[in-house]
């Protein structure tokens, strides 16, 4: 993740909270991609939308504090907030072991696992589907499934966005298979679609929005979907570990907004399917 401290951070002036006469003086500044749909994503006239956008105006008066939300590239965005260019993350970002060395993380906002979208005229489509897989409670069942889908990958060009645990789980269970990473989900769903690599690893949530638009005549899901291991404890508010008061206040309003149903309506909404966690 700690690749450039230089990357530029756009405002995109979007303010979420309550009103000056409700909220507290604070402002928080919160990064997001803006590149990751269906979690975040920037529109056609630049407004920024997605389910951790609308999670966000539901949060933030929860918070009691206002909001700014700017864009910054995927790997600027640990190096961007240690250095103080903002307060949170929230981009889609799964909360690992790796990453918390360097950064500490709010409850979680949403259940991570790895899914594999792939190219009906590639061997990756005969892979046997249906099976999930925890990496760390099972790690021998991992080992399994990745060997079952062995034979089908030899000689395919697998994708997926660089800085991601995609790589760290291709890197554990198909070290001999080529994987390519890229800056952005855009760029490895052109190269799928133009046939230049076979498959893409990613949440099966932003692979749904890339199957629709590529188009199921064209790409199929194949393969074990894993969770756990490298993917961690879900998708979370990423902070600096010295903003102990922030993590609090995100902890209280994330329990909240599962508590009473918004973050199940809104992940139904989006992903039409509830990655909501349920405690």
């Amino acid at each position: 993740m700690l690749k450039s401290l230089g990357k530029t951070v756009i405002a995109v002036g979007v303010i979420l909270g309550a009103s000056a006469a409700q909220a507290e003086e604070r402002t928080i500044t919160i990064a997001t991609e803006g590149a990751y749909a269906p979690w975040n994503f920037t529109e056609a006239g630049g407004k920024l939308a997605g389910y951790e956008i609308d999670m966000l105006e539901d949060l933030c008066p929860r918070m009691k504090v206002k909001c700014e939300i700017v864009v910054q590239d995927w790997d600027g965005l640990i190096p961007a907030l240690n250095a103080g260019k903002f307060d949170a993350i929230v981009a889609g970002m799964l909360q690992t072991e790796e990453r918390e060395k360097v950064i500490t993380f709010s409850r979680n906002y949403g259940t991570g696992s790895a899914a594999f979208l792939v190219r009906k005229d590639s061997p990756l489509a005969n892979m046997p589907v249906g099976k999930q897989v925890d990496m760390g409670k099972d790690k021998e069942a991992a080992k399994a499934a990745a060997a079952e889908m062995l034979p089908f990958m030899e000689g395919t060009v697998m994708g997926g966005q660089g800085a991601t645990t995609a790589g760290q789980i291709m890197a554990e269970l198909f070290p001999g298979i080529e994987f390519r990473e890229y800056k952005s989900t855009e760029q490895h769903d052109l190269d799928l679609e133009a046939g230049r690599i076979d498959g893409v690893m990613a949440s099966p949530v932003a692979l749904d929005r890339t199957l629709e638009k590529i188009g199921a005549d064209q790409v199929i899901f194949a393969g074990t979907e894993f969770t756990g291991g490298p993917l961690g404890g879900g998708q979370s508010v990423g902070l600096r570990k010295a903003d102990t008061e922030l993590k609090a206040k995100f902890d209280e309003a994330i329990n909240a907004a599962i508590a009473d149903g918004t973050l199940s309506r809104l992940a139904v909404k989006w992903f039409k399917r509830d990655i909501a966690p349920k405690k």
